[in-house]
């Protein structure tokens, strides 16, 4: 949150948490798009004009998705972890720790070796 502050000095910031399903890594790709569409959906209708997907489970499954649907800039929490991760290593052994769904996606491998 403090990056986004930063980042965007003098913009709201509307801050989403869905609480109520999560954790999101132990269900289904199809599950969390869903949820993921329904949040952008509800979002949206807030008046937001950037999208920050500030989940890796939700990033890895529904963020192409998202950016077909929706016409507003859409971020996304993986290509800045990895970008950052290979920027890092000193010996190019990369760990990831994640959600079931995250690691089961590949999504941090793809955008890794990219």
């Amino acid at each position: 949150m403090q990056a986004i502050r930063e980042a965007c000095p003098g913009h709201e910031i509307l801050y989403f948490g869905d609480t109520a399903k999560v954790p999101y890594g132990e269900k289904s790709s199809e599950t969390v798009n869903k949820y993921a569409i329904d949040n952008a959906e509800f979002l949206i209708g807030q008046g937001v004009n950037l999208l920050v997907i500030a989940c890796n489970t939700a990033t890895a499954y529904a963020f192409e998705t998202l950016k077909n649907m929706f016409r507003i800039p859409i971020v996304g929490v993986v290509e800045p972890g990895a970008k950052r991760a290979v920027e890092v290593t000193k010996n190019g052994h990369i760990a990831i720790i994640g959600t079931k769904g995250t690691i089961g996606s590949k999504v941090y491998e793809r955008e890794i070796l990219r």
